[in-house]
């Protein structure tokens, strides 16, 4: 009889990061964190744990995330809790929490993980993690370009140039104001950019014949689709960001985004074709919320801030050859031993001495021969190898190889730790 044991498939989903995968997140989180606080911004964070009547108090725009996307359960206390999919309502509690005590305006940032019971596919999974930076407390247009703007640099300080994507932009409250001039009413303004929220991933025929069901009037209709269409008006944030020298970016009044919360400038930002056409899953998004506070308190705080999430974003990446060769390997100096206890532990007091100077060194005590030691030195992308021999026990002086030139040097270990720290 066969013994049964546990699958070592992980979670459908979810990631297991390995060292490479985990080099590569913690770049991620890297140049989110120095990028962030370029601008200014101060780092806070959270439990993954949220009362759920937190998400259901959104309203029923959120039904369907409510309903179908969340891992909900209740706790040994009876009590309802979710493991929070998105970080803007938490964040929001937290700056309600101690408006009165908190010095506005507040540029705040977090690196979440997130979770979505949603169909796995290519740039997106039911785990994630995601850069979130919000400005608290100021209504002014520039803070809807600075948040723009930090998003960016966020790109571009990963080696992306401005004609490697594209941001969308429009205006929440414009909108409404023009939907209201056509003659539709709240429910149906409501329902429209739910529809719009899902235009390009539908077909035209499609569109149309929702958009007839929610208008109940095909004249209406018609001046929904030319008010769409005609996009090529200048608001003052994109002004403003050429003005900064962003100009990758475009005016698109179908750009919707799902949450109501959204009260006026929203964005999004796409990997671009060859033609310089938005394709793929949005890179980052976000825009203005100033009544979500008013969950929480009668005074409302005002608030705009963005969303990028790891996953797109490491995709975009590794298709443009973005990826830092320092990256992908351990970034350590190995030492090669003998594998005697009296050779390892040379091995071990050399390693020691280096690290006193801030060397990142790691010791090889495997049984292989050297050839194959330095062969997986050269797969983990070492640069450099220590290797420790009899000789070099015997006169304390190591044979330091640099495996992207060939040069070697053989010196003490003080002259070794100043050429490691160049």
């Amino acid at each position: 009889m066969s013994e049964k044991y546990i699958s070592t498939e992980s979670y459908k989903g979810v990631r297991d990061f390995y060292p490479e995968e985990a080099a590569i997140q913690q770049y991620i989180f890297s140049i989110w964190s120095k990028t962030a606080e370029s601008f200014g911004f101060s780092r806070y964070d959270a439990s993954i744990l949220e009362p759920a009547d937190l998400y259901k108090a959104k309203g029923a725009e959120n039904e369907e995330m409510v309903n179908e996307q969340t891992y909900t359960f209740t706790d040994r206390g009876d009590r309802e809790v979710t493991l929070r999919p998105e970080m803007t309502p938490t964040v929001a509690r937290m700056v309600a929490a101690k408006q009165r005590e908190l010095a506005l305006p507040l540029r705040w940032y977090s690196i979440p993980n997130l979770f979505r019971y949603e169909r796995p596919q290519k740039g997106r999974l039911r785990e994630h993690w995601q850069l979130n930076c919000d400005i608290f407390g100021s209504n002014d247009i520039t803070s809807d370009i600075e948040t723009i703007a930090l998003a960016h640099q966020t790109l571009i300080n990963f080696g992306a140039t401005s004609d490697k994507f594209i941001i969308i932009i429009n205006d929440r409250a414009l909108m409404q104001r023009m939907y209201t001039a056509i003659g539709l009413n709240q429910t149906q303004i409501d329902s429209l950019t739910h529809l719009n929220d899902k235009k390009k991933k539908i077909s035209a025929e499609d569109y149309k014949n929702q958009l007839d069901i929610i208008t109940n009037d095909q004249t209406i209709s018609e001046e929904v689709i030319l008010l769409l269409e005609k996009s090529d008006e200048q608001t003052d944030v994109v002004i403003g960001l050429e003005s900064l020298g962003i100009t990758n970016v475009i005016f698109d009044k179908s750009l919707a985004r799902g949450f109501n919360y959204y009260t006026g400038t929203i964005f999004e930002a796409f990997a671009t074709d060859e033609d310089g056409q938005p394709i793929g899953r949005s890179l980052f998004g976000g825009g203005r919320y100033d009544n979500l506070t008013q969950l929480f308190s009668s005074e409302a705080v005002s608030g705009i801030g963005f969303g990028m999430g790891d996953v797109a974003l490491k995709d975009f990446i590794i298709e443009n050859n973005l990826l830092p060769e320092e990256v992908k390997n351990t970034g350590s100096y190995i030492a090669v031993l003998p594998t005697d206890e009296e050779h390892n532990l040379t091995g071990q007091f050399v390693a020691s001495q280096l690290r006193s100077s801030k060397t990142s060194v790691s010791t090889d005590i495997s049984k292989r021969k050297l050839g194959k030691k330095i062969s997986n030195a050269n797969e983990n992308g070492t640069k450099y190898i220590i290797v420790i021999g009899e000789t070099e026990a015997e006169t304390n002086n190591y044979t330091l190889k640099n495996l992207t030139n060939g040069e070697e040097v053989t010196d003490d270990i003080e002259t070794l730790k100043s050429l490691l720290l160049g």
